[in-house]
């Protein structure tokens, strides 16, 4: 017969036993329905797209029971809080060196061997003016125009700041110019920028505040602009660049985030970046009428003369021709500027 000691051990096993299972079968049933919290971190101007993306993938069957804690900013800003040690299950930025920087601790090194290269979304930079056009802009000359006052966020911590001013320059080189014309171009250009907010969407928050004559945006910006009843219009100059926004899942982050990740990728994610004004990064895809595009049936005109990243010779040797902070073209140009 069993010691009272003995009965005492075996009932407290038992019900150690019976709060395992029970705990297994609460973990079980989370893992089976996807319940989960998952962390984006994002630069600021894709946020109208993404609440519609994670609202989208929330009706999926991969994205039932998965909700969102997401952290917006600037492109630069917000990947140095990633590699400080902000909790990331899924990133976006506006530039891909911004990414690169975790790579690997973060990130993986495989993030662009995908169909779209691990792009989400492309766009052209634009000059936005007041509605009606007051000033009759029609391309990057009219910019440098004596009291012209332009808005453009700062390259210091704004990735569309950079997309901004390669535009501007390399508009004079696809029209035959040299680089010391583009030089004299972007001098004269600096010379008319009135404020420098640090990140695409305060730039726009400060142009429709009332500051400035012009503001250079992402297409999808001012589209997007448009789409909330804003009083703007946008001008798509003859010569502009190709953005490339890049995205990735960090190395930690759960199959939802890597699931996420595939649907905003797909055809049914990319139609839903292009209803907020992005070009997609899928070839292929059918995108149909944007509103607040300047014409809804055909959103995304052919640009004349589209320079690319890759054309002026990858994101290594543009921030170190263009950016470098003692060196850098852009660099010495806004200090001359008293920009």
């Amino acid at each position: 017969m069993m010691s009272t000691p003995g009965r005492r051990a075996a009932v407290l096993l038992a019900a150690v036993v019976s709060l395992l299972l029970v705990l297994t079968g609460c973990s079980s049933s989370n893992a089976s329905t996807g319940n989960s919290k998952l962390s984006l971190v994002a630069y600021s101007v894709p946020k109208p797209a993404y609440e519609a993306l994670t609202k989208a993938f929330a009706a999926t069957s991969q994205g039932k029971g998965v909700s969102w804690a997401s952290s917006y900013g600037a492109s630069g800003t917000q990947s140095q809080a990633v590699g400080n040690g902000q909790q990331a299950d899924y990133v976006a930025f506006s530039l891909e060196p911004d990414l690169t920087k975790l790579v690997p601790k973060f990130v993986d090194a495989s993030w662009n061997s995908g169909p779209t290269k691990g792009l989400v979304s492309r766009s052209v930079v634009v000059i936005v003016v007041r509605k009606g056009n007051p000033l009759h802009v029609t391309g990057w000359n009219d910019l440098t125009k004596p009291g012209v006052k332009i808005v453009t966020p700062d390259p210091g911590s704004s990735g569309s700041a950079k997309w901004n001013i390669l535009a501007a320059y390399s508009h004079v080189l696809a029209g035959g110019g040299t680089e010391s014309q583009a030089q004299d171009y972007l001098t004269s250009f600096f010379g008319n920028v009135v404020s420098k907010p640090n990140s695409g969407a305060n730039a726009t928050s400060t142009f429709l505040n009332g500051t400035g004559d012009v503001l250079l945006s992402y297409e999808n910006e001012a589209i997007a602009a448009r789409q909330k009843g804003q009083p703007l219009d946008y001008v798509v100059p003859a010569e502009s660049i190709q953005i490339e926004n890049p995205a990735a899942v960090t190395r930690t982050a759960p199959q939802a985030a890597r699931d996420f990740l595939a649907y905003v990728q797909s055809a049914d994610g990319q139609k839903i970046f292009a209803s907020k004004g992005y070009r997609p990064a899928l070839d292929g895809v059918t995108v149909g009428s944007v509103a607040g595009a300047n014409d809804p049936a055909n959103p995304f005109p052919t640009v004349a003369k589209l320079q690319t990243i890759a054309g002026l010779g990858g994101w290594s040797a543009v921030n170190k021709k263009y950016f470098d902070k003692e060196t850098g073209i852009v660099t010495k140009i806004m200090a001359g500027t008293g920009g």
